[in-house]
């Protein structure tokens, strides 16, 4: 649905109160009486409590450790699973999971799904006055079923909900307007929500996404592919070389995705997602920057020469 709002009118209503997008998400169904048992030695995330219905984030990675998708994982009944990741993503997410299915009772298949998103303070109450709940309906199994699943999204500063849905989706959203794009991919760099492409790629160790293994890591589940890594780094208190950080720029100033930022002549990290803030009138960006830097800190953004401060996520302007 084309946004009603622009993005300073999006941005306040996700900061005060709550405010639309419609997307899409691509997604892997994973369907079998192994589907379960299988994906829990697949997954970071422990889906031993999970029931139909239930969602929870999660990573799958490479037997090295490092990342290779940030998803979702809903499921749909005991022995259907859903997992929905960012677009363009889906595809990767299949071939990763093929390569380990091996004597395995479970069929996998690949699609789009819809995706609304409600970001605010108010998310919950318009949950409630829309007539929906948390959790599945619809019974679907497949792609071509009509079903939905609305789940909980709790990010700092980025919270409410998405309902996933196949087929139509009948809800209304009562007093809720639809808001800019722009304006939640702002308050996602905020919130410190690290994306695929960006923030997260191949050579992405979870513990240096930010708060990412907090939200989709298990550290007392068994084993799994890529345990080894993570678990390792845990024991060592998560010392690794690089961390997701904030960078607030100057007022005025104007960069893009990859610049570098220097401090007294070294580079000490390099930007992955910026966007215009209308809460800090200014630029604010995600960038991995080495562990000896101690935010706030200030460094020189190039090649532009432009000054900013590197914080620690969620960025708060308030």
């Amino acid at each position: 649905m084309a946004p009603t709002l622009d993005l300073e009118a999006s941005y306040g209503l996700i900061r005060e109160a709550a405010c639309a997008l419609e997307t899409f998400r691509d997604a892997v169904i994973v369907r079998g009486p192994d589907a379960r048992s299988w994906l829990q030695g697949q997954v970071s995330q422990d889906l031993a409590p999970l029931g139909v219905g239930d969602s929870a984030e999660t990573l799958v990675l490479s037997p090295q450790g490092k990342l290779e998708a940030y998803c979702r994982v809903s499921f749909l009944d005991d022995d259907v699973v859903v997992l929905d990741t960012e677009t363009d993503y889906g595809e990767a997410l299949l071939q990763r999971l093929k390569r380990f299915r091996l004597r395995v009772k479970a069929e996998l298949d690949t699609g789009t799904l819809g995706c609304l998103s409600v970001r605010g303070p108010a998310s919950a109450a318009v949950l409630e006055s829309s007539g929906l709940a948390l959790g599945l309906s619809g019974g679907g199994k497949s792609f071509s079923d009509e079903w939905k699943v609305a789940v909980p999204v709790d990010w700092p500063g980025y919270a409410g909900f998405d309902v996933l849905f196949s087929g139509a989706l009948e809800v209304r959203l009562a007093g809720v307007s639809f808001g800019d794009p722009a304006a939640f991919e702002v308050a996602r760099i905020e919130a410190g929500l690290p994306a695929m492409g960006r923030e997260l790629t191949a050579k992405t160790i979870p513990q240096e996404a930010g708060s990412l293994s907090e939200h989709a890591v298990s550290f007392t589940k068994g084993c799994y592919t890529g345990q080894e890594l993570v678990a390792r780094l845990d024991a060592r208190g998560g010392n690794v070389a690089w961390r997701l950080r904030g960078v607030v720029l100057e007022p005025s100033a104007k960069t893009e995705i990859g610049a570098t930022l220097l401090s007294v002549g070294r580079e000490v990290g390099r930007i992955t997602s910026v966007a215009w803030s209308p809460g800090f009138r200014s630029q604010v960006a995600l960038a991995y920057v080495r562990r000896d830097v101690t935010p706030p800190a200030q460094v020189t953004v190039a090649p532009e020469q432009l000054r900013a401060e590197i914080r620690e996520i969620p960025l708060d302007f308030r």
